[in-house]
């Protein structure tokens, strides 16, 4: 059972950071694409960054390129998404997802977590 569970949230002043944090169930993150998500009209989730499996590829949205870093930690099963310069047009419900090697490719997710809610005033 694949479990992901997020943490990081809260309220920041445009322009300040968050640290978003991911914990993955064991032997769930290696051989995963790991991603963020947000929340967008008509109850779907975009994309906002994604890391392939070792580490080395990755994506970002436009709107967040220059201002988040994805991260992983495979040896700790750990995923981060550090959001930088945040302006209100971030705030959203954040969400971790973990699936196949070609989920990073193909956009499709397995596994998801609760969310965790970043809001920039």
């Amino acid at each position: 059972h694949v479990q992901l569970v997020e943490s990081g949230g809260g309220s920041v002043q445009a322009g300040g950071s968050l640290r978003l944090s991911c914990r993955v169930s064991v032997d769930a993150l290696r051989p995963a694409c790991m991603g963020w998500f947000r929340d967008i009209p008509d109850n779907e989730r975009d994309a906002v960054a994604m890391i392939t499996p070792d580490g080395e590829t990755e994506y970002f949205d436009d709107s967040v390129k220059e201002r988040f870093i994805i991260s992983r930690d495979n040896a700790t099963n750990m995923v981060y998404l550090q959001m930088n310069k945040l302006t209100p047009e971030d705030t959203n419900k954040y969400y971790c997802a973990a699936g196949s090697p070609y989920a990073c490719y193909s956009g499709s997710f397995n596994y998801w977590g609760q969310g965790t809610q970043v809001t920039v005033s």
